[in-house]
């Protein structure tokens, strides 16, 4: 057993004295039971994936002060719950000032008990409730589930629209499944210099996969600069994370949601520039928002990313990554700004405030 789960489960008994309650609680470590591979369908992603997801409220930190508090629950790979308890509330526009504080714990049936940190967390489908040291009720915490301010926006009239899911015309290769999603693995075969992009996508739900093997995808522009597509709901930013520069620059923010939520980008291009002798004369420029948030303000890309292709003045396509996972786009348009007049960017989904 992990040192963590040794601490998960010593707080547990240290907790609840009570003997009908620690029997119950202690039930929480039996094995969690889930999909063995990856789930693209919430029917069928198994019990613990009612559990996963962001909570929100407040916690007593003294008798007389109360605090936003959220949770971002996950399962690793080893059939654990994890998650982040944030002090302050769910990360945003800019990073939160305090640490996440780092909690596991299992499934018992219907709910899940957590522990790590100053209050034990039992976790149902539709709200949290935090128990002190002393067995009270510190808090509670509702779930929350969030949508991207561009979800669904409308091509503008001077964008070309990619996909709409009546066909896969402007890709090659590009299949589309029974209901009308774009499977990764596509190429775009119109060409950009500069541009704008907008594109939706949904993550699998892979509960026992872990790092890179784990919902992975990518968004190649030019197809040598990698914009990451990864399940890294509830960890820390990293340069190979969802919203990441694939291992040149991690995101401002976490901003990736749950697996099986429609998730956006939307990102601003403007490609190298070259001289008649093959030099390099400026570098590439990008500009990300991940679900409505910028994780990348005018971020200047040296060369390729990861394994993108070589920088030369070519234009090649941009590539929706084939990892082996079963990710999911809908609602691609992009704005080739050498053809069109600069106009309002992102654009705001039916659903935005």
């Amino acid at each position: 057993m992990s040192s963590q789960k040794h601490h998960a489960l010593y707080h547990l008994r240290i907790l609840f004295p009570c003997v009908a309650l620690a029997a119950m609680l202690m039930g929480a470590v039996a094995m969690a039971d889930g999909p063995a591979e990856a789930a693209t369908d919430p029917e069928k992603a198994g019990p613990d994936f009612a559990l996963q997801g962001e909570y929100l409220g407040s916690v007593l930190v003294s008798e007389s002060e109360a605090r936003a508090l959220a949770l971002q629950i996950r399962m690793n790979e080893e059939g654990d719950f994890e998650a982040a308890q944030i002090l302050g509330g769910l990360p945003s526009h800019r990073p939160n000032s305090e640490e996440p504080v780092r909690l596991v714990g299992r499934r018992s049936g219907d709910f899940a008990v957590l522990s790590g940190g100053d209050w034990v967390v039992l976790v149902h489908p539709n709200h949290c409730v935090l128990v002190d040291p002393e067995g009270k009720c510190a808090g509670r915490l509702e779930r929350v589930r969030r949508t991207s301010p561009t979800l669904g926006a409308k091509a503008p009239e001077q964008a070309l629209v990619l996909f709409d899911g009546t066909n896969t015309e402007q890709f090659s290769p590009g299949e589309m499944t029974e209901d009308g999603l774009l499977i990764q693995g596509a190429d775009f075969k119109p060409l950009f210099q500069d541009f704008n992009l907008h594109l939706e996508f949904k993550l699998p739900y892979m509960p026992v996969s872990a790092g890179q093997g784990r919902s992975n995808s990518g968004v190649y522009l030019q197809s040598r600069y990698e914009v990451q597509i990864l399940d890294s709901f509830g960890i820390d930013p990293g340069f190979n994370g969802c919203g990441s520069l694939y291992r040149f620059r991690a995101p401002d923010v976490n901003m990736c949601l749950p697996p099986l939520s429609w998730q956006t980008y939307d990102i601003i291009f403007t490609a190298a520039r070259w001289n008649a002798d093959g030099t390099k004369r400026k570098n590439a420029r990008i500009t990300v928002w991940l679900n409505g948030v910028k994780v990348h303000d005018n971020v200047e890309l040296p060369n390729k990313t990861g394994a993108g292709k070589v920088e030369e003045p070519t234009l090649l396509p941009i590539r929706l990554q084939d990892h082996g996972n079963p990710v999911r786009f809908q609602n691609i348009w992009a704005i080739d700004r050498g053809e069109a007049p600069t106009a309002k960017f992102p654009v705001s989904g039916p659903e935005a405030k």
